[in-house]
């Protein structure tokens, strides 16, 4: 099988609804209307990875992850809502292959790209320093309801990227 990267339907919001169950149990998951109200903001951009045969594209739905393009058009940036990797597929690159679809359409956008992330979730935080994300600042009980603290990460648009490297 081999793990495909395809925008996000309607009709996919059901199955990752499932998932955000799976993996935050105790953070009020999001729902499929929830979803599917992302899926209708103009300025979203949501995938998902499909674990696919060959020659058929329509294969289950093993994450998902989805991306806000904000600001004007002279102070673009970009905010990663949510990336989802199901239990039974974690460590196998599929969150890297989603987060990397979300820095295409960053990079295309403009501007820096911010997320949040759990204090307490390495795998998480080593991915995100994979690409590019520093810690800038951490949010005190910022995951409801449990109270967990996140981490604020910024990845600096490609030329303020570039600018640094070269001092």
């Amino acid at each position: 099988m081999t793990v495909v990267i395809t925008p996000m339907s309607a009709e996919d919001a059901s199955r990752c609804a499932e998932l955000e169950q799976l993996l935050f149990p105790g953070e009020n998951p999001w729902s499929a209307d929830a979803f599917r109200a992302e899926l209708r903001q103009p300025h979203n951009h949501y995938v998902v990875a499909r674990d696919v045969a060959p020659r058929d594209v329509s294969g289950p739905i093993v994450g998902y992850a989805g991306i806000a393009r904000l600001g004007r058009a002279s102070d673009p940036e970009n905010e990663v809502h949510t990336i989802g990797v199901d239990p039974a597929r974690q460590r196998r690159g599929i969150g890297r292959l989603l987060l990397d679809a979300l820095l295409v359409v960053a990079d295309a956008h403009g501007g820096d790209t911010w997320l949040e992330v759990r204090t307490d979730n390495d795998a998480a935080q080593e991915l995100y320093r994979g690409t590019g994300f520093v810690v800038v600042g951490t949010r005190p009980r910022y995951y409801q309801p449990s109270g967990a603290d996140a981490f604020s990460m910024r990845r600096l648009a490609p030329a303020s990227r570039r600018e640094q490297v070269q001092r």
